[in-house]
């Protein structure tokens, strides 16, 4: 996964987990898409920047999931899961993926 910087991992994982949420309306296969793109994610976050920063986007990440629902409310589901989603990606890239491995 070195190729794949963290910020397309973390953001595909958000968007994935909806979209696999939604069209196959099985909310807990969804969270297993967004949880394994999320482990992944935190793993080379650790690998590239170290543990407290792999820790911070982490927390980052969930944040950012239970940001989504009540955001959603207010400009819609796709919308909102982009927004968060664009956040984590810039997050993730301003503090591991421009950094070199």
């Amino acid at each position: 996964m070195t190729g794949v910087p963290t910020s397309v991992i973390a953001a595909t994982g958000l968007v994935g987990g909806y979209a696999v949420a939604r069209w196959t309306k099985k909310r807990p296969l969804g969270g297993v898409a967004l949880a394994a793109a999320g482990a992944v994610a935190a793993k080379e976050w650790q690998r590239k920047a170290g543990n407290a920063t792999a820790a911070a986007l982490s927390g980052a990440y969930v944040a950012a999931f239970a940001a989504s629902h009540p955001l959603a409310k207010k400009i819609g589901a796709w919308p909102s899961v982009c927004a968060v989603a664009g956040g984590v990606a810039a997050a993730s890239w301003c503090v591991a993926d421009r950094r070199k491995a």
